[in-house]
Order: C-alpha cells, then sequence, then structure tokens
C-alpha cells in the first residue's frame, strides 16, 4: 500500500490516446504524472518495457494505451497481439514486482453481442475478432501475473481528440446532404472524460482505504442508444449551433460490411462498480453535452 503521505508517482503509457489525455487532465494534482508515449514505452515490443518500469519505480501503473484499429488489427494480428495482449501482461508482472496495483481498460468486444441483456463481469467471453481476442489476452495476461489490478472494460469511447466516432461524424454530417448510420448495435457512448474521472474516484478511494475487491469491472456511461441514435444527438448539437446537417438515414449492420464483425449488443452492466467501489458515470447524453460544451 502506497504511504498515504507521500505524492503518488503514477506512470501512464498511451500520452497521445484519447483516455491518457483526459487521465493527464483529471489526475491533476494527485501526485506526480509520468506519462508515457510511444517513443519511450512502446508496447509492440514487450521486451522493452520491464526496464523503463524499473526506472521509474511507480506506485501505480495505468495502462492506456492500446491497438484500437478494430478493422487493421485483422491485418496485423501479431501487433495487435503484441500491444493488447502480452504487454499489458508484463506491465501487471512489472506492477507485482513493486507490490503496486495495475488499472487496465479493456473493451465490449470481448464479447460476441449476443446477449440478449447488457453483459456482467461473470459472462463468458467470447470475443469476434482479433481486436477483442487481442484485449481478451491482455486481460488473462493481468489476471494471471499476481498483481493487485483493476481490468475496467468500457465501449464506444469517444473524445475531442483522437479519431473516433464523435469527430467523424461531426465531420460527415457537415459534408454530405445524407448519411446512412448502423441502427441495429447497441450500446453506450462513453467519453474518454468521463473514464478518467471515474479513474481518479477509483485512486482516490485506494488511497483512502476503502478499496473495493480488486479484478474486472465494467464502466461505461449509463443509458443505451445505437450508432444511428448517437449520431442524431451529435446532428442535434450541431443544428443547434446553426451548422448544417446531412439527412438521416438508419441503416441495418448487414447494409455495412467491415472486416472485423462488431458485437451486435455492446450493453455492459455497471452495477458491480456501483456496489464495490462506490464509483457511478452519468448517463451518455449528459457525459456528449458536457465533452461537447468543452
Amino acid at each position: 500500500m502506497n504511504d498515504l503521505k507521500a505524492p503518488l508517482k503514477i506512470l501512464i503509457s498511451g500520452k497521445t490516446g484519447q483516455v491518457a489525455v483526459e487521465l493527464q487532465k483529471h489526475l491533476a494534482g494527485l501526485g506526480e504524472l509520468i506519462v508515457l508515449g510511444r517513443d519511450q514505452l512502446d508496447l509492440s515490443q514487450p521486451e522493452k518495457i520491464r526496464a523503463r518500469v524499473r526506472a521509474h519505480k511507480p506506485d501505480l501503473i495505468i495502462n492506456a494505451a492500446a491497438h484500437t484499429a478494430v478493422d487493421q488489427a485483422e491485418n496485423e494480428p501479431e501487433l495487435a497481439f503484441a500491444i493488447n495482449g502480452t504487454s499489458p501482461g508484463v506491465l501487471a508482472e512489472e506492477a507485482a514486482a513493486l507490490g503496486i496495483p495495475l488499472i487496465h481498460y479493456s473493451t465490449d468486444y470481448v464479447f460476441d453481442g449476443s446477449k440478449s441483456a447488457p453483459y456482467t463481469e461473470d459472462d463468458v467471453p467470447n470475443p469476434l475478432g482479433v481486436y477483442g481476442k487481442s484485449k481478451l489476452a491482455g486481460e488473462l495476461a493481468i489476471a494471471a501475473s499476481g498483481a493487485q489490478h483493476l481490468i475496467l472494460r468500457t465501449s464506444w469511447v469517444y473524445s475531442t481528440h483522437g479519431k473516433n466516432f464523435l469527430l467523424t461524424m461531426q465531420r460527415l454530417l457537415q459534408e454530405r446532404p445524407e448519411l446512412r448510420v448502423v441502427a441495429d448495435q447497441i450500446g453506450a457512448p462513453t467519453w474518454a472524460g468521463t473514464i478518467a474521472r471515474s479513474t481518479r474516484a477509483l485512486i482516490e478511494r485506494w488511497q483512502a482505504g476503502e478499496a473495493g475487491a480488486w479484478g474486472t469491472y465494467h464502466l461505461t456511461a449509463q443509458g443505451e442508444t445505437s450508432w444511428f441514435g448517437f449520431t442524431q444527438a451529435i446532428a442535434e448539437h450541431l443544428s443547434a449551433q446553426g451548422k448544417p446537417c446531412a439527412t438521416l438515414e438508419p441503416i441495418p449492420a448487414s447494409a455495412y460490411p467491415t472486416p472485423a464483425a462488431r458485437p451486435q449488443n455492446s450493453r455492459l452492466d455497471c452495477s458491480r462498480l456501483a456496489r464495490e467501489w462506490n464509483v457511478t458515470q452519468p448517463d451518455w447524453q449528459t457525459a456528449l453535452r458536457e465533452c461537447l460544451a468543452r
């Protein structure tokens, strides 16, 4: 357990990623943030990770780096598995050796989406593609390491930077007269700021000696919608600003084939995190409004 009087030294991977950027904002004041990009901590080269972690001697590791190009992963499985599977396990082994916790972010894509209700942490994963399989491999490697850990599965992550659905739709809605969007895949759009804020709350619980059980948890915004519904909400914001907007047409996923199959049901039940750690998230519309207001 970290000395409560000493400032935390937190090592964060994935410097320019959506979640890491928000972590740098939301964890300010908690201690020293050691934020490493690919040039300093390259998760595609797992064998080089150990020395870097040992050099910094952190009190907490947050792995916010990942190979998130879902379709691209189908063509480069070795790279996806190195970044998403092997390296998280190495980080966890180093955390175990230091006697410190690891916080790691995973995904709804570890499930196949065939369940009719939201997925709980007790449901058996069955990923459809390379991305989901590589993320599951990372989860299993962390669990096997013996480190105190939080694996936080989230979904449909967006923010005002990087590559994500929100920014893509904002652009396409203003460029095109009509836009066809998948309406039969359901999930919870989750702002990276929500994830970062919840991460801070979890760290503060741990620091205060009020930690729940370590392990795997679901962390998404509350509520649910489709990609079409998410796009409608984005369009409403643009229209309110007086900006031109495409006419939207709902389509089935079968009308928009992609190299990697997506889960039809990406809903995650987040009640365990609320019960164990007393950490809850806002509904997705509220979080979207806050994100766009920035």
